[in-house]
């Protein structure tokens, strides 16, 4: 009630502002148009170009297109893991397809990026029964020695209650079954569990994959380590196997998992961001950056994640390109490398330009 409330007060602030500005310039400087109606009347301005751009898009000769490059760059390079040669593969293929649609200043940036790799990875549940947990290994977690883990496992619903329960958590394998409220706020479970168990003495952390749905499918993600906390084992397990493992615990039955994780971590390896435009006519200094990721998770082709969002951002380039339109700021696309491991070319990529 009192976030709605707020909400209220604010819209009733706003519109009031704008009444009384209605008709009045903006900002001092002659940078900006002067008034609403001047805005108002520029944008009309474009009718006929943003219906052209939308009816390339929807009914010309781009109908589906960027659908179509995309499905034909998954299937082609499959999944893009940061420092495997199959984002190599994709790098190079995304260059040579934007100099060949004609875009301008086409070229790489290098970026350093992590290398990791999964390897072979299995969890069994050995008591009250066997059963075969799905698992899939977080990135850059550390593999189990080579014969395994063999511990009881410890499941808990939040990072409250495995601190309440630190001393039954030593030595054991902990399970987190927290409920999912949102991506945003229930992914700190999978980028900080394996940190939180290790500082309770855990040998290893299994996570409740951050999905509001499953159909027994674990998602694999980033997590990170800290320094001065031990590095274990840290994979995801599946919605449903979570939930078992906790009705169990709340019986007071004894679980007993055995880990295998066969992951290995590489020094870095170089990567590029991958870059295309279309020079500005009048403030060609003045960029609008649109852009998208490149790599992927090992497990799957990368078509949503973040391959929709790159084609698209391509995509607009193209439609603008093809009509022979020349924007006043320059369009630059940026193609990600290594976002995955915590937006490694990006952050890389804003040292390199900060400054303009």
């Amino acid at each position: 009630k009192k976030e709605k409330k707020m909400k209220y007060l604010l819209l009733v602030f706003v519109m009031n502002l704008l009444s009384q500005y209605a008709g009045k310039p903006l900002r001092r400087g002659g940078s900006y148009p002067e008034s609403f109606e001047d805005i108002k009347n520029e944008i009309a301005g474009y009718t006929d170009i943003a219906k052209a751009i939308i009816d390339l898009a929807v009914h010309g000769k781009a109908q589906n297109r960027s659908y179509e490059r995309l499905a034909v760059f998954a299937d082609t390079i499959g999944p893009r893991l940061s420092g495997s040669k199959n984002l190599d593969a994709a790098i190079k293929y995304m260059f040579s397809a934007l100099q060949e649609d004609g875009l301008e200043n086409v070229h790489l940036e290098p970026v350093k990026v992590p290398h990791w790799e999964r390897g072979e990875e299995f969890a069994m549940m050995l008591e009250p029964r066997n059963h075969s947990i799905a698992i899939l290994g977080l990135g850059n977690s550390v593999a189990t020695p080579p014969e395994g883990i063999t511990a009881e496992v410890i499941v808990v619903a939040s990072f409250d209650e495995l601190h309440k329960r630190a001393q039954e958590a030593k030595g054991k394998i902990v399970v987190y079954n927290e409920p999912f409220i949102s991506y945003g706020e229930t992914v700190r479970y999978r980028v900080q569990g394996a940190v939180e168990a290790a500082k309770v003495g855990a040998v290893a952390s299994l996570i409740r994959s951050i999905a509001s749905f499953s159909i027994h499918s674990p998602h694999t993600g980033g997590q990170s380590y800290q320094p001065d906390v031990p590095q274990i084992p840290t994979a995801c397990i599946s919605v449903e196997d979570a939930e078992m493992m906790s009705r169990m615990s709340l019986r007071g039955t004894k679980i007993v998992v055995h880990l295998k994780m066969g992951a290995k971590t590489y020094p870095d390896s170089l990567s590029f961001n991958t870059v295309a435009e279309i020079v500005g006519s009048k403030y060609p200094e003045q960029i609008v950056l649109i852009s998208g990721h490149l790599d992927s998770w090992d497990v799957g082709q990368g078509a949503m994640d973040d391959g929709g969002g790159a084609f698209i951002s391509w995509e607009a380039l193209s439609l603008i390109k093809d009509l022979g339109l020349r924007p006043k700021r320059t369009l630059r696309l940026v193609l990600w490398t290594g976002e995955e491991q915590g937006g490694i070319g990006a952050k890389q990529y804003y040292q390199l330009h900060k400054v303009n």
